[in-house]
């Protein structure tokens, strides 16, 4: 595991790394009230198939907490942090797990990005229109790409499906 800061926007984001880079990425979205931490235990599990990366959000864990006065503490401002950090990074396709409120965080990402996705894990995330916010329809009958594959848990399959 490798625990390093890339600075956006004159932020410095914390996150945590692990998998060769030769493998797909997957991109973990934490939740609310948490950090790349609660990933400690996922990841390991997970390197050998996938180039890992988990960042904190400003705000969270060990990334810069800028003031309330200095920064908008919104979705959108969040996400647009994110995708920053994510293009310093050079990361241009990738699988997206999101959890709780990395969820809005995400969505808005694959909203503005539906060609580097690759496919998502939602896991207690909003995945329905109101939950995405007033730009939650931008997507629909607008001819955008859904990802390639999307796996949620808002709709299990029903039992005996394979």
């Amino acid at each position: 595991m490798r625990y390093q800061y890339e600075n956006v926007q004159g932020i410095n984001i914390f996150y945590r790394e692990c998998g060769s880079f030769d493998l797909p990425t997957m991109v973990l979205f934490h939740g609310f009230p948490s950090a790349s931490h609660m990933f400690r235990d996922l990841m390991p599990m997970l390197e050998k198939r996938f180039h890992l990366i988990a960042p904190d959000y400003p705000g969270f864990g060990q990334s810069d907490s800028p003031s309330r006065t200095e920064f908008a503490y919104t979705f959108d401002h969040l996400s647009a942090i994110m995708d920053g950090f994510l293009q310093k990074k050079g990361i241009e396709e990738f699988y997206m797990y999101v959890f709780d409120y990395g969820a809005p965080i995400g969505f808005r990402i694959a909203m503005k990005h539906p060609e580097a996705i690759l496919g998502i894990v939602s896991q207690n995330g909003n995945v329905y229109e109101e939950g995405l916010g007033k730009n939650g329809k931008r997507g629909r009958n607008t001819g955008a790409v859904p990802p390639r594959n999307c796996v949620s848990n808002t709709n299990p399959p029903s039992p005996g499906t394979p």
